[in-house]
């Protein structure tokens, strides 16, 4: 257990949420992330889909271009080397990825939000695995948001209805081994906030992760093997006025040995519905300053004006 007034909260889910969830509040809003043990995805689920995520992107490059989708903005498929970048950032982040998203039955009406799914016929077994674990994501992430509700003091059920057939991604990514001197402490993604409603990021125990502190400092996340790190989103931060921060944090890479080997990593981006109105809650309004908060915006435009921003759209 943390000591809960200093550092980033490291909790079990097997607790009673009522019992952690002022202890990832804290943590949240103090620096926008938080680490979870006894998440409940199960280990053998994580080390089949690690070795097939490894397996995909041991293919050679020509297969996987097959699978980038020219003008999808990244969000199924596969995306190469050197296309997302950092808001602001000069210089493209040294990955690639893999995007799969929900699946909706035809004529569903949020359809019209999410592409369809394309699948590898080189690896078998990856639509299963993966299926599986985007279930078992969505799963460990609701009962974050419930711990977040029971903070905030709503309903406990409060964001089940705001991201009930959301527009979810799960990004399996690797980076590449560099080389040479410079490799050690490179930066692999630069400074960023996600976009979404939370992130959960598993494969993050190899050193790198670090988040940018009100103090204006880098500091770096230490977590436990087989635990989840979650984080908070834009979409999240502007829910409740800045109160749980989207914090900028990056990727270094690691000194010594572990520079020059290539990093992989699963994060599950859980997004509210593409319909849902992200409006500030009342909670969250200083009384003094009752007009001081960001505008109602739908959860879909908002993704549009920040995929924009970073090159994805």
């Amino acid at each position: 257990m943390t000591d809960s007034n200093t550092d980033i909260a490291v909790v079990s889910l097997a607790q009673p949420l009522e019992s952690i969830a002022d202890e990832i509040g804290r943590s949240f809003q103090e620096y926008g992330f938080a680490v979870i043990r006894d998440h409940g995805i199960p280990q053998e689920l994580i080390d089949r889909a690690e070795e097939l995520s490894k397996e995909f992107f041991a293919l050679p490059e020509d297969v996987k271009k097959a699978y980038h989708i020219p003008g999808g903005g990244g969000a199924r498929g596969y995306t190469p080397f050197g296309t997302e970048k950092a808001k602001d950032a000069n210089v493209h982040d040294l990955k690639e990825f893999w995007h799969v998203g929900r699946e909706l039955p035809e004529g569903h009406p949020l359809a019209e939000f999410m592409a369809d799914n394309v699948w590898p016929d080189e690896i078998d077994g990856f639509r299963k695995t993966f299926s599986e674990l985007y279930s078992a994501f969505e799963t460990a992430g609701g009962k974050v948001l419930e711990a977040i509700a029971i903070h905030l003091g709503l309903p406990r059920d409060f964001f089940a209805a705001t991201v009930e057939d959301g527009n979810s991604v799960m990004r399996l990514l690797r980076y590449p081994p560099l080389e040479g001197e410079e490799a050690e402490g490179a930066i692999r993604a630069a400074a960023h906030g996600d976009i979404n409603t939370i992130t959960l990021l598993l494969g993050a125990e190899e050193a790198g992760l670090e988040l940018l502190t009100k103090q204006d400092e880098w500091k770096a996340v230490e977590v436990p093997e087989g635990a989840l790190v979650i984080n908070v989103g834009d979409m999240l931060d502007r829910l409740t006025n800045g109160k749980l921060r989207s914090t900028t944090h990056r990727v270094v890479n690691p000194r010594g040995e572990a520079a020059y080997r290539a990093r992989y990593s699963m994060p599950f981006f859980l997004h509210f519905r593409p319909d849902y109105v992200i409006e500030t809650l009342p909670s969250c309004i200083d009384p003094e300053n009752p007009t001081d908060h960001p505008e109602p915006i739908s959860s879909h435009e908002f993704l549009l004006q920040r995929l924009r921003e970073i090159n994805l759209a």
